[in-house]
């Protein structure tokens, strides 16, 4: 069975922005979509943001998963990646408005240890090979140059999107099509080209 996991970003909750309507699109395509409660949010714990995401895949190793991440969910998700074992099941992977780069200057300090020592992006590339990355063009709080990083070190598809903000609720993105697009265009690859 094909099932998608959503993991919000910093401060934020599950039904926040555009989440509750990628989850209703996708259970239209009788996929199962859930945007996972991710601990404390108001002061996130990088160990247990990864084990929140490792509890849910591991809890459907049967199934075929993608992962959609926003803001700091996409870094929980690269961490995720980086440190699980090879995982055969993880058929592909969509970032927005995500973080990579650590800006030491004023970066906040439970942000930041989910940024520090840099990403082993060789290590996230064996766990799966599909990577789409969604970004808007002027985005005041993750600056643009952290997508097209992503986007070449995961050899990921970069989607701008302009004037996208920071693609969530108080930007006002209550749907994100661009995401299920993604998202469709994977299913239909599936699992048949990972090894």
């Amino acid at each position: 069975m094909k099932k998608v996991f959503i993991i919000h970003g910093y401060g934020s909750r599950p039904n926040g922005g555009w989440r509750p309507w990628l989850m209703a699109e996708l259970d239209k395509k009788d996929v199962y979509a859930c945007a996972l409660s991710m601990p404390s949010p108001e002061k996130p714990i990088r160990s247990e943001w990864v084990e929140e995401i490792a509890r849910n895949v591991e809890r459907n190793k049967g199934d075929e998963i993608y992962l959609v991440g926003h803001s700091l969910g996409v870094p929980a998700i690269l961490r995720y990646l980086e440190q699980s074992p090879k995982t055969l099941n993880i058929a592909g992977v969509v970032l927005v408005s995500g973080r990579c780069i650590l800006n030491e200057e004023n970066e906040d300090k439970q942000i930041e240890d989910f940024l520090k020592g840099g990403f082993d992006y060789q290590m996230i590339k064996l766990k799966t090979k599909k990577f789409v990355i969604i970004h808007g063009d002027n985005d005041p709080v993750v600056p643009v140059s952290n997508a097209m990083t992503l986007s070449k070190e995961l050899n990921g598809e970069l989607i701008i999107i302009k004037n996208g903000q920071h693609l969530n609720g108080s930007a006002g993105w209550t749907s994100l099509p661009q995401c299920l697009e993604a998202l469709d265009k994977m299913m239909k690859e599936g699992l048949k080209d990972e090894t």
